[in-house]
Parts: structure tokens; C-alpha cells; sequence
């Protein structure tokens, strides 16, 4: 244990961490893409320049522990921030009570998305502060008031147990999200930039150079206007989305030195005209970047005009969450589209020369008819990327409490990344995860590097084949991750 109090001069140091993947499914995911920790970076945006701060993204380590353990060596923190989803809750805590091992006097702050739909869970006596919203704005004020040796938690974005309203806010709906022009810009000289790609099989030329090219993630807008069942964004945004100007958008970008660029937003082209005014002044300023991004089919086919327009910009992937080729379950999911406008817009991807990922949901309640239908879909949309999902309640939404007493695992945070079903299977669960395999399988017949003979380097060609057969593989041992836990029918397994 290294004793560090900071005593109101000299250097503040922080230190702001992603904790690393527990589950094997995630990690072989990571063999093909692999983001930025873009939320860290932004909060590093809003630190007062004066200050130290470091980002240790520990999902990039073959042994995250003991980087860990180095980098609390090394930087002995006076602040250690924490970002992490539902499934990554109980590694913040663990992490969070390591940093205070290791020095009584820091402090510990915890945001991200558990942060702000579960604040409870992070009541700990080794958590100090739980952010609860935009954390850009919210850590560059901690840390000043850290400085000045004000109390750190304020409003409804910055909760402590010290206040006696904390059970009260932190059972409230989740705070507004500040003006976007006050967000700071992400700190990306902070991390290996290096070690960020995404696959990439869009190629007019059919001839890629690399199909893991380096890339930067970007992030728009925040928030959906939708409601679809399944999500979570509309919960914590309020159902409101909320934009940032082209001219600030088209500035970052051309900083950016990537060649690719991945849109993280929720749902990049809800805004139309704004997206149109983005594509002409890349054009305008030429501005030469290869894009991917998520689109609604519904936007697709009323804007065929716009997305041939982004596709002149560089746009080469478009992410559309078809989620089933069947009426009943997109009412169910509330998607508000038909089957007839997902097979539209999927023809007017492939007349305007944009790759198509398509985003697939399967259902726990699935027989092995169901599963033949979505093999049926693969064939019907190729050529395509193919991803699939289970379909299951995101934590903190009315789904979530609904179905709570139905989770046939004792952590249903740690299980929720929409590979590991929730509830109970109609197929034993083995069996379940075979077919779900096999879908993952197929889906590779679709991609566009095989449909369209595009020629790659024949090492990528080996890496894509050994991390594929890696990645099956593990789909079809996912039962095997819940055989230690407290099952609710055994029969399931």
C-alpha cells in the first residue's frame, strides 16, 4: 500500500480505466473488432489541462490484473475514474476496491452506462462518486472541486452516500444530458491508436489491401426518438436525441488520422438534413475517409437520395438492425417497420453500392423451425455481413423487472451482452446454442469478401478462417458458462 493524500499543490494525477472481458464469447469478439475506449477519452477531454491523466484500456491486455496492478504502481492515482457496462459491474467493484488497497486516500469514481441506470448497485463503502449521465462534464467538475476541496458529488449527475437525498436521486430517471457544445472533444493521443480495427469487407474494387484496417469511432449525436422493446438508450436519454453541429462533427474528423471511421451513435441518420449537410462538406473540403455507421431500414428507403450522396462521402458500411424478417416479432419489438421495407432497403443498399450488415435476433422461445427461417433470411439478403443477438431484457428497463424472476442465472448483469440468453430456452439450452452456431456458420457463405471473390492478403485470409472457427466454437460452448450457476430447470441444461 503507497499512502497518497493530495495536499492541495503539485501534480493531480488520474487515472481513468475500461475494465477488461470476462466472458470468452466477448473476447473472441474482439478478434474482429475492436473500438476505442471513446467514452474514456472524451471524460479525459474535459480534465483541466494542468492535470496528469492517463487511460488504461484493459480490454487490449492478455493479462489485465497485472497491468492493472502496474499502472497503480506507476501512476499512484489520486483520482481513478471507472467506466463499464452491466455485464462489467462486479469487475469495476473489484477493481475499484484493488485501488483502494492500494492507496486508503484516493478516490474512486464509477460511470458509465450501469452507472446511470442501476446507481444503487454501486453503493460501496470503495466507491466514492457515481456519475450519473455525460460523463465529460461531469469528471472535469469533480476534478475541480477535488482541487478545491469542495464536496465532489452535486445535482443528479454526481451521487454520493454521503448526501442524505442519495437512495432518493439515485432511484429518480436518469438527469437530462447537457448541451452538446459543452462536451469536450476526446482526448486520442491518450491511447495505443494501433491497436483499434474493425473488419472491413466493403470493397467496390473487389481488392482490399487489409481487411482489419486501423479505426476511429466517432460519436454524433446522442440518443434515439424510438422505443424499440429490446433497447435501453431511450430510457436514459429521456426518448430525446440530441445533435452535434455538422461543422463540429466534419472538424473532428479531419483531425482524425485514421483512414476509417466507425459512427457510434445510436442512430446516426435520424436527423436527415443534418446528415446531408455532414456529406457535402466532407465533399466540400475533401475530405477522403471510408465510413460505417447504423441506419434504420425506414430511413433507408425514404432517403435513397442521402445515402447516395454519403456513399460519393465514403460511406462502405451500413449497420441496419433488421432484428427478424417476420411481422409479428418486429410488433413485438417494437420496431415500428415491416418486412417489406427491411427487403427495400436492403435492395437499395446493393443498387447503391453500400456493404450491408445485417443485425438479426433470435429469441429464447426459438424451435428448430425458427432457426431454419433466419437460415432462409441469410440466403435471401446475401450478399451481406450477418450478425445475430439473443433476445434479452436490458437491465434497468420495464423488461428487466418484468421478466427478473424468469433469469435462469445468479448474475444476470455478467450475462447480459445479448449472446448469453436470460431466460429459459424452448430447446434445451446445449441445443439452442448449436443452432445459434450454425447461424453464425452460414452467415459467413453471405459475406461479401466470399460472394464477391474480393481479393485479400492470404494471411488475413488464415486469421479470418482460425478467429472464425475460434468464434463458433465458443457460440456453441455458451451453455458450458452457465453450468456453474444456480439454474431455474435443470432440464434446460
Amino acid at each position: 500500500m503507497t499512502a497518497n493524500r493530495y495536499e492541495g499543490n503539485g501534480l493531480l494525477r488520474i487515472l481513468l480505466v475500461k475494465p477488461h472481458l470476462q466472458l470468452l464469447v466477448a473476447k473472441r469478439l474482439n478478434d474482429f473488432l475492436h473500438l476505442e475506449p471513446l467514452e474514456l477519452e472524451i471524460v479525459a477531454g474535459g480534465v483541466p489541462e494542468e492535470d496528469y491523466v492517463a487511460i488504461c484500456d484493459l480490454t487490449l491486455e492478455k493479462k489485465p490484473m497485472e497491468v492493472y496492478y502496474r499502472q497503480l504502481q506507476k501512476i499512484n492515482p489520486h483520482i481513478i475514474g471507472f467506466t463499464g457496462y452491466s455485464n462489467q459491474s462486479a469487475k469495476v467493484k473489484e477493481l475499484a476496491h484493488i485501488a483502494r488497497a492500494h492507496n486508503p486516500f484516493v478516490v474512486v469514481v464509477v460511470g458509465g452506462i450501469h452507472a446511470i441506470i442501476s446507481p444503487l448497485d454501486y453503493a460501496a463503502d470503495d466507491i466514492d462518486i457515481i456519475v450519473r449521465g455525460e460523463g465529460g462534464t461531469t469528471f472535469g467538475e469533480i476534478v475541480k472541486r477535488f482541487k478545491l476541496g469542495q464536496p465532489l458529488y452535486f445535482g443528479e449527475v454526481a451521487l454520493s452516500q454521503k448526501d442524505i437525498n442519495f437512495v432518493e436521486k439515485a432511484n429518480a430517471l436518469p438527469p437530462a444530458y447537457p448541451d452538446v457544445k459543452t462536451i469536450p472533444l476526446a482526448r486520442r493521443d491518450l491511447v495505443q491508436r494501433s491497436r483499434y480495427f474493425s473488419v472491413w469487407t466493403s470493397s467496390p474494387e473487389k481488392k482490399l489491401d487489409t481487411i482489419f484496417p486501423r479505426i476511429a469511432s466517432v460519436r454524433t449525436s446522442y440518443g434515439c426518438k424510438f422505443t424499440c422493446s429490446f433497447c435501453v438508450v431511450h430510457h436514459i436519454m429521456g426518448k430525446k436525441y440530441l445533435e452535434r453541429s455538422p461543422e463540429d462533427v466534419v472538424n473532428e474528423i479531419e483531425n482524425i488520422k485514421e483512414e476509417h471511421i466507425y459512427f457510434v451513435d445510436d442512430e446516426t441518420f435520424l436527423n436527415e438534413k443534418r446528415m446531408n449537410e455532414i456529406a457535402n462538406l466532407l465533399l466540400q473540403r475533401g475530405i477522403k475517409k471510408k465510413y460505417v455507421s447504423w441506419a434504420r431500414a425506414d430511413t433507408i428507403v425514404r432517403r435513397p437520395d442521402l445515402f447516395l450522396l454519403w456513399k460519393k462521402a465514403g460511406l462502405g458500411i451500413v449497420y441496419v438492425g433488421l432484428e427478424a424478417m417476420d411481422e409479428s416479432r418486429l410488433k413485438n419489438y417494437k420496431k415500428r417497420t415491416t418486412v417489406e421495407t427491411s427487403m427495400k432497403a436492403i435492395a437499395l443498399l446493393q443498387e447503391i453500392g453500400i456493404t450491408l450488415h445485417a443485425s438479426l435476433m433470435v429469441d429464447p422461445n426459438f424451435s428448430v423451425e425458427d432457426f431454419r427461417s433466419v437460415e432462409k433470411v441469410i440466403k435471401l439478403i446475401r450478399p451481406a455481413e450477418v450478425s445475430f443477438t439473443v433476445f434479452s431484457p436490458s437491465p434497468g428497463t420495464e423488461l428487466w423487472h418484468k421478466h427478473k424472476d424468469e433469469f435462469i442465472c445468479n448474475d444476470p448483469y455478467l450475462f447480459y451482452d445479448c449472446m448469453h440468453t436470460l431466460l429459459p430456452t424452448k430447446l434445451k439450452i446445449k441445443r439452442f446454442y448449436e443452432h445459434f452456431a450454425r447461424l453464425y456458420r452460414l452467415a459467413w457463405s453471405a459475406n461479401p469478401l466470399r460472394v464477391n471473390n474480393v481479393r485479400i492478403p492470404y494471411n488475413e485470409v488464415l486469421k479470418a478462417i482460425v478467429d472464425g472457427t475460434k468464434y463458433i466454437f465458443a457460440l456453441r460452448s455458451i451453455h458450458r458458462d452457465y453450468l456453474p450457476q444456480r439454474v431455474v430447470d435443470k432440464k434446460l441444461i
